[in-house]
């Protein structure tokens, strides 16, 4: 069941939950609610029991943050909020300083993680108002923007106050998708005052949250607001800078657990797992693979899209992708991402029978990933173990492997147990199509009731440039379903299901 959903499971087993997720020292002194109604809970984490709640403008004194969590000071207590629903307020009494970039393209993240959404890039030599540390990374301000950056990529010098340049770099906003709307204010909800393209690059008046605000005809009379998740942010040096940069020799793993495999595929051996911030030095590229050196002297294939090179380059020629002919009845040259829902911490739904969500959605989704293989597709999972991932990340790899299609699967839960049913959620309305087929395939393989394709606002949905959809196999909280959607035959129904679907879309599109 997605997070958004969480809240209203109140039968979930009270077990204690010892996570091991890292813990750092607040690098901001307040958090501003950005919703009409923020949840606050006991842990750091969607299955926590809830405590209190907080009103949208409310300031929360913030003590330490783990992955995506914020604690708190809660009463006389403590508490954790989710940080995507809360904006920071850092204080202005740091010590002013500036940080330059010794690299090119180097990320500028809304937090201070590599799971972290990007805002925009800097360049070797740029230079940025640093305004507070979190462990590894560095809280900054460049042209209106804050966010975070890797302190290994940067120098810290002393800001001279007396020079003042008088050259200003402009900032662009460059499109990513095939066509974008532009609206009004800073709300999906606003009024469309135009539309522009793929490839575009527009002026940056402002920046407010995920929105930018842009100049958008050739006569500067024309502004409106666009969703920074549709694009990218640069500076003219970086757009007038369109020389190929040299591969980099090493790679840097991203997440905790990430497995380095024998061959160049998923679905080779595991040689050996590394956590995150391990390096390796590359010996080759296949496809979308790279070769590295273990420290034992072997060789070992790791995925491009779990690790980062030094400079984290990605030009649009290294990650555009081919168009192939595809063969009818068969996915071949197409990528499909698989999510598995929840991992590790986040257990997900608990079923009134004792079962994890985290567990049968991948068994299920592993499932489906070698359905979708025998048939010819690239097919990535966001998770291959019982590993936390956080959902800015899954929907990280999307982009990144510019996925043609986007399957979270999860298991439902509510607090009336006779509740039961498949469901297929969408956010936008270019999303819709695919729900419908995934939709009607699920419907004529299995044998729950059919609760149809709905909007959903989740943020592997909302964030997702890609073609997306979560799926809901059934209420685990209902008893009696439980027990279906628990066993083997279940699984192949609806893995295969969801493969006809989407069989039926691609061959429809």
């Amino acid at each position: 069941m997605p997070k958004a959903m969480k809240w209203a499971i109140v039968f979930v087993l009270t077990f204690t939950l010892v996570v091991n997720t890292q813990v750092h020292k607040a690098a901001a002194e307040t958090a501003i609610v950005g919703v009409d109604s923020l949840n606050i809970r006991s842990g750091p984490g969607l299955t926590y029991d809830v405590i209190g709640t907080s009103k949208r403008g409310e300031s929360l004194t913030i003590l330490a943050t783990s992955d995506e969590w914020i604690q708190i000071k809660h009463g006389n207590g403590t508490g954790w909020i989710a940080s995507w629903l809360v904006t920071m307020n850092t204080t202005a009494s740091k010590k002013s300083s500036l940080v330059v970039s010794r690299v090119d393209r180097l990320n500028i993240r809304s937090g201070p993680s590599v799971g972290s959404s990007i805002l925009g890039r800097m360049n070797a030599g740029d230079e940025a108002k640093m305004i507070d540390q979190n462990g590894s990374w560095t809280q900054i301000i460049i042209n209106n923007t804050t966010g975070w950056i890797h302190s290994e990529y940067i120098t810290e010098i002393a800001e001279q106050v007396e020079h003042v340049s008088t050259e200003q770099k402009q900032d662009t906003f460059t499109i990513a998708v095939d066509a974008l709307n532009v609206r009004k204010n800073a709300d999906l909800s606003s009024k469309r005052v135009g539309i522009i393209y793929k490839n575009e690059s527009y002026e940056i008046k402002e920046i407010n949250g995920n929105w930018v605000r842009i100049v958008f005809d050739t006569d500067k009379s024309k502004e409106g607001w666009v969703y920074s998740f549709h694009g990218s942010i640069s500076s003219s040096a970086t757009v007038a800078n369109n020389k190929q940069v040299a591969t980099n020799n090493t790679v840097t793993i991203l997440s905790n657990g990430t497995n380095i495999r024998e061959s160049a595929t998923t679905s080779s051996p595991v040689a050996t797992r590394a956590d995150a911030g391990e390096r390796f030095t590359i010996k080759s590229q296949a496809g979308d693979w790279f070769e590295v050196a273990l420290p034992n002297g072997k060789s070992a294939f790791v995925a491009k899209w779990v690790v980062s090179t030094s400079e984290d380059i990605h030009t649009e020629q290294q990650t555009k992708k081919e168009n192939s002919a595809r063969v009818p009845g068969t996915l071949k040259g197409l990528t499909i991402v698989v999510d598995p829902g929840h991992g590790g911490n986040d257990r997900g739904s608990t079923g009134a029978r004792g079962t994890d969500e985290k567990d049968i959605t991948l068994l299920t989704s592993e499932r489906l990933a070698s359905k979708l293989k025998a048939a010819g597709a690239n097919v990535i999972l966001t998770r291959e173990s019982d590993a936390y991932v956080s959902l800015r990340k899954r929907v990280a790899v999307s982009h990144q492997v510019e996925a043609d299609a986007f399957i979270s699967v999860h298991y439902d839960a509510t607090t009336t147990p006779s509740v039961g049913g498949f469901t297929t959620y969408y956010m936008h309305e270019r999303q819709k199509s695919l729900a419908m087929y995934v939709n009607d395939g699920l419907a004529s393989s299995v044998a729950l009731r059919n609760r149809g394709a709905q909007p959903g606002d989740f943020l592997v949905l909302r964030e997702n440039r890609q073609n997306a959809v979560l799926i809901e196999l059934g209420f685990i909280s209902n008893p009696g379903e439980e027990l279906s959607v628990t066993t083997d035959s279940f699984r192949e129904q609806a893995s295969l299901g969801i493969y006809n679907g989407l069989l039926n879309y691609f061959n429809s599109n």
